[in-house]
This record gives structure tokens, C-alpha cells and sequence, in this order.
């Protein structure tokens, strides 16, 4: 039984493995550089300290999947955005297509609505269209393609933006 709870210090190293998982063998993610346990330490800490909330599913004791959101923008310098988060989800290979995500994102969407949040974005590569219908079956559209404005691996890479209302 898969549970979704607040990830905790010692989820770290599941939580970098996740995110390094496909970031040598694909675009999903723009940067060649592995994520460290360290970097991802401090990035829990900024988060919990943000207020942001930073998820993780676990089945059998084991953290098969993470989801989070943050400032869409910069809502300090232009508070106009303090309503609109962006979020990412990562879930292991071996659950994708199992409910894992879409228990991870509507977690998520049920926090930011209490958190008083009205929009949420998801920001994905262009060529990502498994993670592009996965996002259109939890109610979000693409509202927007930003050809060529990324690049990994010398090749420009475009980006596809996807809202959902909450």
C-alpha cells in the first residue's frame, strides 16, 4: 500500500536518486549535473523553511516517488504571482503508470489550495510527451511552447508550459 506523506531528512538520499534518475539519459531535466545528497539537503531545508510543501510516496518502506511546488516567478519582487505555484513531480520508473503521480500531484493541488494557491503550473521539456498527457489527464492544458529556450547536450530544447486551476 503506497502511502504520501511530508518527506523528512532521512528521504534525501531517495529523494536525489530520484531526481538523478533519468537526468543522464534524457532532457526532462535541463542540466547535466547531478544532483548531491547535500545540495538536496539544502534544498529540503530552504523548502520547509519557504513553507513549500515537499512530498514523498512510500511503499513498503521505500520512497518511490517525491512531488513539491514553489514561487512561480519571483513572488517576493512581483507579488502579482503569490498565487500561482509550480511544481514537479519525480516517481521511479518502476511505478510509473500506477496511480503513484497522480496520488502525488492531487496531494499537492489539495495543499496549495489550502495554502489559499489558485494556479498551478507545470513547466515541461517539449519532447517529454509521456509526462505532457500525464499532466493533461489531471486537468491541466497547455497554455503555451517556448521554442528553443533551453538547451542540454548542444541541442536547444523547447519548453511547454501547462496550468491547472485550482
Amino acid at each position: 500500500m503506497v502511502s504520501i506523506r511530508a518527506a523528512e531528512p532521512a528521504d534525501v538520499v531517495a529523494i536525489t536518486d530520484l531526481y538523478n534518475a533519468l537526468l543522464e539519459t534524457t532532457t526532462y531535466e535541463w542540466t547535466e549535473v547531478l544532483h548531491t545528497i547535500d545540495e538536496r539537503r539544502a534544498w529540503l531545508r530552504a523548502k520547509v523553511a519557504a513553507g513549500h510543501p515537499v512530498l514523498v510516496a512510500v511503499d513498503a518502506g521505500t520512497v518511490i516517488g517525491t512531488a513539491t511546488y514553489g514561487d512561480f516567478r519571483d513572488s517576493t519582487r512581483w507579488p502579482g504571482y503569490r498565487f500561482t505555484v509550480e511544481h514537479t513531480v519525480h516517481v521511479a520508473r518502476s511505478h510509473w503508470g500506477s496511480g503513484v503521480g497522480r496520488a502525488l500531484v492531487e496531494r499537492l493541488v489539495d495543499v496549495a489550495r489550502v495554502d489559499t494557491k489558485r494556479v498551478m503550473v507545470a513547466a515541461v521539456d517539449g519532447s517529454n510527451d509521456g509526462s505532457i498527457g500525464f499532466h493533461e489527464q489531471l486537468g491541466f492544458r497547455v497554455v503555451g511552447r517556448l521554442p528553443g529556450v533551453g538547451e542540454k547536450w548542444g541541442r536547444p530544447l523547447d519548453l511547454v508550459l501547462l496550468q491547472r486551476e485550482l
